[in-house]
């Protein structure tokens, strides 16, 4: 049957080809929505977008595309196939997660606290075809957590996810002040650290914060312009934060993508998880 379906495709392909008239790039789909070889990169996004994991590649040829779609690949490429067999599960999972967590964030107001400089990530080079893209784009999931937020003893961690059993894959605890919206600029900042260290320029960096969004995005130069102070003439609390954050984005093409927190998306779900272990581990 599979045989079939990629002959009635081949066929498919050939024809378009034909009556465009024209040669162009064949969109190699090999871990979607619907695996296969398309002749655009929109019928090719609609089977990747926002898909977990996803493996896709452009070629020249037809042969270089279905020989990518037919390849195990990379030992990442396996993991990810026994990822799929185990998505039910992990969606129910996720599911009791969304139940038992709340979803609003609590407001960072603790005071200031000298930022501990994060341990570098792995600088081992990792193979182009272990991550997932968006176009041009390395998708990557960050997320940040914070028990007993704006309380003593808190315990904040970071999760920064690259998909199913990815070697840049990290949960670590937070150094310096706990809090939760350290903990997400942090999570970002580690993302962008990591993938520098790779020479990966261009991100589509998922998040649930849009405190870290705005705040990189369309409050940081007012900031800047207004000797660091907020609208209302307050201090900004997370200035040290986000001069690191803005240190590291310069150079770099990030598009920054807001999912919202505990939905079900695996990226995001992952990225939790890793964040709450990460608050478990003794403080750097």
């Amino acid at each position: 049957m599979t045989r079939l379906l990629i002959a009635v495709q081949r066929v498919a392909l050939a024809a378009v080809r034909w009556n465009s008239g024209k040669p162009g790039m064949f969109y190699a789909v090999r871990r979607g929505r619907k695996a296969g070889v398309f002749l655009t990169w929109d019928e090719c996004r609609e089977q990747v977008d926002r898909f977990p994991a996803a493996r896709f590649k452009k070629f020249a040829t037809e042969k270089e595309a279905w020989a990518f779609v037919r390849s195990s690949g990379s030992p990442q490429d396996s993991r990810g196939q026994k990822d799929g067999r185990a998505q039910e599960p992990q969606a129910k999972a996720s599911k009791r997660l969304r139940e038992a967590l709340a979803a609003g964030e609590e407001e960072d107001s603790e005071p200031h606290a000298k930022c501990g400089k994060q341990a570098p990530g792995p600088t081992v080079p990792v193979g182009k075809d272990s991550f997932s893209y968006m176009g041009e784009h390395v998708i990557v999931y960050t997320d940040g957590c914070c028990s007993r937020n704006g309380r003593r003893r808190a315990r904040a961690g970071i999760g920064v996810y690259w998909g199913p059993g990815h070697p840049l894959n990290v949960g670590v605890r937070l150094p310096g002040r706990q809090t939760n919206q350290r903990a997400e600029i942090h999570a970002a900042c580690r993302a962008i650290e990591q993938a520098k260290a790779q020479n990966i320029h261009k991100l589509a960096l998922y998040t649930d914060s849009m405190f870290t969004i705005n705040g990189i995005t369309h409050w940081l130069q007012g900031w800047k312009e207004n000797g660091w102070r907020t609208s209302t003439g307050k201090e900004v609390i997370n200035r040290e934060d986000f001069v690191e954050l803005d240190r590291l984005v310069q150079d770099m093409d990030i598009q920054w993508m807001h999912v919202p927190g505990h939905s079900g998306l695996v990226g995001n779900e992952e990225a939790d998880r890793l964040a709450k272990e990460g608050a478990k581990q003794p403080e750097v």
